[in-house]
């Protein structure tokens, strides 16, 4: 092997191991929060943005980088504003890049973390549709006796 495919080897395995870039996987988890709230498949965001669903698959991972323009678009059909793709980013990443005391410390991104799985997003769909204040006030009891919460209030 040659000094030069041995590089070319080097920088294949260092791109194949790489992992996500924190920023990317972010904005990626935000589309498919977006998607799966709007009930849409990845196939039909995909067809609206004419990508495959693979395609849309890597992006939601953050295994592709989204470009602006391809931001603007999934904002547009996805119908929130570009910011809602960063909203909600974890804190280590926001202090980083902004300047002290020009940004808000953003909520805990555990939230945004839960609502992106479909057990997250089935449970607050269902949870919403109980208009009961009891009824809800015992759901959330039961849901933190169950996971190991004593009650707080």
């Amino acid at each position: 092997m040659s000094k030069d495919e041995a590089i070319d080897e080097e920088v294949d395995t260092e791109r194949g191991s790489r992992k996500p870039n924190p920023i990317d996987a972010h904005v990626g988890t935000r589309v498919r929060l977006r998607r799966m709230l709007l009930g849409m498949s990845q196939e039909k965001l995909g067809e609206h943005l004419g990508l495959t669903f693979q395609q849309v698959q890597k992006y939601e991972k953050g295994v592709n980088r989204i470009g602006a323009s391809r931001l603007f678009d999934l904002a547009r059909v996805l119908g929130v504003p570009v910011q809602f793709f960063y909203d909600e980013a974890p804190a280590e990443l926001v202090e980083t890049s902004l300047a002290p005391g020009f940004a808000e410390r953003p909520t805990e991104s555990y939230v945004v973390e839960f609502l992106s799985t479909r057990e997250g997003l089935e449970l607050n769909k269902a949870f919403v549709k109980i208009t009961d204040p009891r009824v809800r006030r015992s759901v959330v009891e039961l849901v933190r006796s169950l996971g190991g919460e004593e009650n707080v209030d």
